[in-house]
């Protein structure tokens, strides 16, 4: 891709989704949604293969679907109530369809259908935008909608995103389709604490973000797209498949890793609300998502391909070391034991 056109679709991404987070007003936060849907749609189909046409044609009819349903849920509350204003929405039926097309922006069961299909036709750097910069405008409007919205429902949802996250990634051998429904998985536990703690919800979302892209970033550079390739990318890069295996141990949620810093907040919050009920069925579920990151994990670093060489396998390879990620495999292993602090900040 040109790369003069890249920036104009890189800095249009950051201006819709700066428009969305900051505004009050529903239309703006609207018109802001729709500058990211126009902007993400080029770097999706940038191949030009079939699979990519057939991506970006089907997010562009969702998120559009999406987006109606969001500007029909403001005008109804606007009709009831005269306000425009975010946080100010109270009619209880604009705020189901509210709930609904937020839903649909970010694939939660029962409107997941769309995302693994998606990110399976994109490039790896743009699945990766699709699985955490897409995703944060959608959630900021439900940090600032969230005393309004219908906690029985998004209980609902939650459940079956962890529960169908994790059953339909069991067979999966494509890295995209995993990843896919690994976000599919997580967006469960944003949504079961979305209206009793915000704050949370936004940490796990964070905290999501950061090991995300660290596992990304390292396929990204191994090019791996498939179980078979990560199969053999232990002989070509061993340093880069040991920190990929203790990424997706820490987006697994194992302790002492940092992705088990939002679960057990989470599952702590959830035991205060009196819904122990919920917190036991969500961690139950979240083992249906640790079998496939460990079958991940397993390829990458256990699964050692046939070789007919004798010669000992190096360390250390030529290629310079990527900081990017360097920076956030690190973040994504260590931050639990500094817990109190972040904790204190929230």
């Amino acid at each position: 891709m040109n790369p003069q056109a890249k920036l104009v679709f890189t800095t249009s991404l950051l201006l819709g989704t700066t428009i969305t987070i900051s505004s009050n007003h529903w239309i703006l936060a609207w018109t802001g949604l729709e500058i990211n849907t126009l902007a993400i749609l080029p770097l999706i189909s940038k191949s030009h293969h079939p699979r990519a046409v057939e991506a970006a044609t089907k997010y562009f009819l969702v998120q559009a679907a999406a987006s109606a349903l969001l500007l029909f849920s403001s005008m109804t509350n606007a009709w009831y109530t005269g306000q425009w204003d975010i946080t100010q929405l109270t009619h209880p039926t604009s705020c189901l369809i509210l709930t609904s097309a937020i839903a649909i922006k970010l694939g939660l069961v029962p409107f997941h259908f769309w995302f693994p299909e998606v990110l399976q036709g994109s490039p790896l750097t743009t699945g990766l935008l699709l699985s955490t910069a897409m995703k944060f405008p959608p959630i900021t409007l439900l940090f600032m909608t969230s005393q309004s919205l219908n906690s029985a429902l998004l209980t609902t949802m939650a459940i079956l995103s962890a529960a169908l996250g994790g059953w339909m990634g069991l067979n999966q051998t494509q890295t995209r389709k995993i990843l896919a429904f690994s976000s599919i998985s997580h967006l469960g536990w944003m949504a079961i604490i979305i209206t009793y703690s915000p704050k949370l919800a936004l940490l796990n979302f964070y905290l999501y973000t950061l090991m995300t892209a660290a596992v990304f970033l390292t396929m990204d550079s191994m090019k791996v797209l498939k179980l078979s390739t990560l199969m053999t990318s232990w002989t070509k890069s061993p340093a880069l498949s040991t920190t990929l295996l203790l990424t997706l141990l820490s987006l697994a949620g194992l302790p002492p890793l940092t992705g088990f810093l939002p679960k057990w907040l989470i599952i702590q919050e959830l035991t205060k609300q009196e819904m122990p009920l919920m917190a036991t069925a969500i961690s139950l579920l979240s083992l249906l998502s640790l079998f496939f990151y460990l079958r991940l994990a397993y390829c990458s670093t256990i699964t050692l391909p046939p070789h007919t060489t004798n010669h000992m396998k190096r360390w250390h390879t030529h290629k310079p070391v990527n900081t990017q990620i360097a920076i956030l495999t690190t973040l994504s292993i260590m931050l639990l034991p500094i817990s109190p602090i972040i904790l204190t900040i929230m």
